[in-house]
């Protein structure tokens, strides 16, 4: 940020808070603050909660339901399991570590994604019965919870046995 008296500075400070703490004016336009930021395709909000986050890949994760759903009667069970993971499942697991300690509302969210996803491939209608036992018996499916529980699990495990990224290989120490 240049200032009058043509001193750069760094960091970033708030605009208002130069003007009000040391009488200093910005010179050019200011760029307003955010609420939110989107980092690798992940939403975090102010208070870095992944709430905006879990709802865009809901809501774009439901748009790709709906459009295999208009063409699951063409499509074969193995087709549209390949075209649900391509468009919804790997959307909910992308970046899932991050949602390690998320409340249970937050989750559920994805969760309705998966419910839903479940019955597209499966062909089921939304009140039907069973859709517990076709995630995880038939469909071979870990609720979100898990999915962020086991996603840990594996990241520490590469993580303590040399097979993870060099930039988090050295940062768990070996007990």
């Amino acid at each position: 940020m240049k200032l009058h008296n043509d001193v750069h500075f760094g960091a970033y400070l708030n605009s208002m808070v130069m003007v009000h703490l040391f009488n200093w004016a910005p010179i050019g336009p200011t760029v307003p603050a955010c609420d939110h930021v989107r980092l690798l395709r992940v939403i975090i909000s102010a208070d870095l909660s992944l709430d905006r986050h879990v709802s865009v890949v809901s809501s774009s994760s439901f748009y790709w339901l709906r459009q295999l759903r208009q063409v699951r009667r063409s499509l074969d069970d193995e087709s549209a399991a390949i075209l649900v993971h391509a468009f919804v499942t790997s959307r909910v697991d992308y970046c899932n570590l991050l949602l390690t300690g998320a409340p249970k509302s937050v989750t559920d969210k994805l969760q309705r994604v998966m419910n839903a996803a479940a019955r597209v491939v499966h062909g089921t209608k939304k009140y039907d019965h069973g859709l517990t036992h076709l995630l995880h018996s038939e469909l071979h499916w870990l609720d979100v919870a898990d999915r962020v529980t086991h996603r840990l699990g594996v990241t520490v495990y590469k993580c303590l046995h040399g097979q993870a990224p060099d930039y988090l290989s050295g940062t768990g120490l070996s007990v």
